[in-house]
């Protein structure tokens, strides 16, 4: 991925926003109020992590304030995500995929970052975090203003060729799958609409809408383009995964927010953690995969606790 188009018709274009993601930037959301027993817990979580460097890791539960379902919180309907595998050797799947993105994608583009993200970027400011690890790819905690992050599994706001590694920006394919599918948002509008996925996915079920889309190539050389996040069945780059190690090097401790660790891609890191003796303090509702491994484990909400201790250890944070 040495080659990169600027976007055309692109997010930033429109819409206020920070880098190249042009998500609507919102002041955080107020009047978030954790129960007396929770709040007494964060307010104990602070005392752990003040003056101390904290590596963070974050995973979906931090986005569901923003409207961006999640494939495994409480009350989240059964996924079946398409793998690498598929995505790579299956057309019509393939076609099937797109389709669904790009009504995923006019839903995600517009998503601003919440409370919990604003409170992680005031965090990083104030040099309390060696770096933040997430799982998402929706791109709030860069929106939010936050700078050493590691998007582990990529970003849904850009593209690239599995031919020529030529990167393209999410909203110029927009652009492009409008030119070649005109009147297709209007048609699905016109069906009903459709719910929106994890991971910029739609539920589109019409396979006469899907038949009918027709997939964008790359345009330099014709080649199957990608989304630039990891799709299930497929690694992690290497360099993602040594520079969030590094993170969790740096730390004295690990906060893992809005995670159920499901995937190795992240349980990996509260291992490291407890294997090297550093508390692991994690915050979600419902259970994870590294319990077993949490100094303090809190089913809370993620973006009032973040918010919280932001209050607790940011000296001019105020949670408007």
């Amino acid at each position: 991925m040495d080659k990169a188009r600027p976007s055309a018709g692109g997010a930033g274009t429109d819409r206020p926003g920070i880098g190249e993601t042009g998500f609507a930037q919102n002041p955080a959301v107020g009047g978030l109020v954790l129960p007396p027993k929770e709040m007494a817990v964060v307010d104990s979580i602070a005392a752990m992590l003040k003056g101390r460097p904290v590596a963070l890791l974050t995973g979906a539960g931090l986005s569901t304030d923003s409207g961006i379902p999640d494939y495994r919180g409480p009350g989240s309907a059964p996924r079946n995500p398409v793998t690498y595998q598929e995505f790579m050797n299956d057309a019509p799947l393939r076609r099937r995929y797109w389709a669904r993105n790009h009504l995923g994608w006019a839903h995600m583009r517009q998503a601003a970052p919440n409370a919990g993200h604003y409170a992680v970027a005031a965090l990083e400011q104030a040099g309390q975090l060696t770096g933040i690890i997430t799982q998402n790819v929706d791109r709030l905690h860069e929106s939010a203003g936050a700078r050493e992050v590691v998007d582990l599994h990529g970003r849904f706001d850009q593209i690239v060729c599995m031919n020529c590694s030529t990167t393209y920006s999410r909203a110029f394919l927009a652009v492009v799958l409008e030119e070649l599918n005109p009147g297709f948002l209007d048609a699905v509008e016109a069906a009903g609409g459709v719910e929106a996925a994890p991971d910029a996915d739609a539920a589109l079920e019409s396979e006469q809408l899907i038949n009918s889309f027709k997939v964008a190539k790359c345009p330099l050389c014709g080649g199957l383009l990608k989304p630039d996040f990891v799709f299930f069945g497929e690694n992690v780059p290497k360099d993602r995964v040594e520079r969030s190690y590094a993170m969790v090097d740096a730390a004295q401790v690990l906060l893992v927010a809005g995670s159920s660790l499901t995937v190795m891609s992240g349980l990996r890191f509260v291992k490291k953690a407890a294997k090297d003796g550093k508390p692991v303090i994690i915050i979600n509702r419902g259970k994870t995969r590294g319990d077993e491994q949490a100094t303090v484990k809190l089913e809370a909400g993620v973006g009032e606790s973040l918010s919280r201790l932001a209050q607790l250890l940011v000296d001019d944070w105020r949670d408007h």
